[in-house]
């Protein structure tokens, strides 16, 4: 027998938790697919939240972090900054401590400015100021809900997610969907948060899969399938449910790209039954799985229970320490802002055409191109002029958990790789940390191939391993 001891991965910390109803109002910008022909949302099909986390070292040394999940597609720089600072003010928790990350759902609408003169867009600005008051009203109220708590860990599998990097043989191109060749990472990690009476305060739920389950087709404010998800784990734990969205620039739903809410809530149930599963592997707080010993019986059996654990252990799990940093990366060209006008308004001109004409394929068409520039427009002003481009990161040691963010839509090597490199950790990975305009994160062998990735990412072939090395030295460090 080479070990006598499982170790339960554990975190002993102070923890506060808020959450606040963030839906947006019907007949509020919605359109988030170059491929719908609605601008305005219609409805709502489950409710959108914001959840403050506080971790905070046990002996009260330090602020702490102050984690924020917020079911958007994500928030441009200056609306980010202004979140940021609203939640640092009201928590007075210091704004390097305070990470913001985004569900991604593709069913809340792009709440930048450049929409604000679509249709529904005037409501935007009402929107965000309602969004930094009860982002503030949360950040404040988890600080003060903060007691001693555990964190114990648990890794599971769920196939939900697939690989989307596709090639269409009969057209000759990569699209963007399911890939049935290729495996995606299935790895489902689970923390189950509980009080130091046992009580359980709170799941986690760490998953990489693009929330792109609903589609042009839908017309409906929505989670997409994180919103089911949440509800499965807190209707089986009786408390909430908080998701943190993993590494997923190449990883979709396997059913996705659907107008039917149906599909979203069934996908988000396979994640939270796969999270049920795994977190049924737990056993006590703070214990960990020990041999016993040998019991005489029919044969000799190897008897193994939990246990609590010593005072080594304990020391352990109670480290508290890590960090924001900032990663420069080198960028690729940018585009040019009066091509990309010009873009923006032939496309346009079209899609007007070809709407007056009936031509309906073709108007979906010239408006998705129209997108395109639109959003590649919004963007470059928050790209340096320099060769540089910092992309933002944070890494945090919990006891015996690394919690890691960063900027972007990286793809799910970064998460893979520091697995692979820290095989005794468990490492939360969370993206779209900032940095929207950074886009995605390719490896440097996915450039050239005419993916979607690859066409609005600002960053040169080999920016994602060098951030991946970047974040393994804060880790080898800790």
């Amino acid at each position: 027998m080479t070990t006598t001891t499982r170790k339960t991965p554990t975190s002993r910390l102070r923890f506060g938790a808020a959450r606040a109803d963030i839906t947006q109002p019907v007949g509020i910008y919605h359109r988030m697919w170059g491929a719908a022909s609605h601008d305005r949302a219609a409805g709502v099909h489950r409710p959108l939240f914001a959840d403050a986390l506080v971790l905070q070292p046990l002996a009260g040394d330090g602020p702490g972090l102050l984690r924020l999940l917020i079911d958007l597609v994500g928030l441009g720089k200056n609306e980010l900054d202004a979140l940021v600072q609203a939640a640092a003010d009201a928590s007075g928790i210091p704004l390097e401590n305070v990470v913001v990350t985004f569900s991604h759902t593709h069913s809340a609408g792009m709440m930048t400015p450049d929409r604000v003169p679509l249709p529904g867009g005037d409501l935007i600005p009402g929107y965000l100021a309602d969004l930094n008051a009860a982002v503030a009203r949360i950040s404040r109220e988890a600080v003060e809900n903060t007691q001693d708590a555990v964190i114990s860990y648990a890794a599971g599998r769920c196939g939900m997610a697939a690989n989307r990097d596709c090639w269409d043989d009969a057209a000759g191109i990569f699209v963007c969907g399911y890939n049935r060749s290729t495996p995606a990472d299935d790895t489902l990690l689970v923390g189950r948060v509980t009080d130091v009476d046992g009580k359980v305060l709170a799941t986690l739920v760490n998953y990489a899969c693009h929330p792109t389950t609903l589609a042009w087709d839908n017309q409906l404010i929505s989670p997409d399938y994180v919103g089911s998800l949440r509800e499965t784990v807190e209707e089986a734990t009786g408390a909430a449910c908080f998701f943190l969205l993993g590494a997923c620039g190449e990883l979709g739903p396997t059913n996705g790209f659907v107008g039917d809410t149906a599909v979203a809530d069934s996908n988000g149930r396979e994640v939270a039954y796969a999270a049920l599963s795994t977190l049924s592997r737990l056993g006590p707080p703070a214990a960990d799985f020990a041999y016993s010993g040998p019991v005489v019986s029919g044969a000799t059996l190897g008897a193994w229970a939990f246990v609590p654990q010593d005072d080594p252990r304990v020391a352990e799990s109670s480290r508290f320490s890590g960090g924001a940093l900032a990663v420069p990366l080198p960028a690729n060209a940018r585009p040019n802002p009066d091509t990309l006008s010009a873009d923006l308004e032939e496309w346009e001109t079209r899609w007007q055409e070809a709407i007056d004409a009936g031509q309906e394929t073709e108007a979906r068409d010239a408006r998705a191109r129209a997108e395109r520039a639109r959003r590649w427009l919004g963007r470059l002003h928050h790209i340096p002029a320099g060769g540089l481009v910092p992309v933002h990161c944070s890494v945090y040691r919990l006891g015996d958990a690394l919690w890691v963010t960063c900027g972007g839509e990286p793809y799910s090597l970064l998460q893979t790789e520091l697995r692979r490199r820290f095989p005794d950790e468990t490492i939360f990975v969370s993206p779209l940390a900032g940095d929207m305009h950074v886009a995605y994160l390719l490896p440097k062998d996915r450039y050239g191939l005419g993916l979607y990735q690859e066409e609005p990412s600002i960053l040169a072939p080999g920016c994602l391993e060098s951030l991946i090395d970047a974040i393994a030295d804060q880790i080898a460090q800790m």
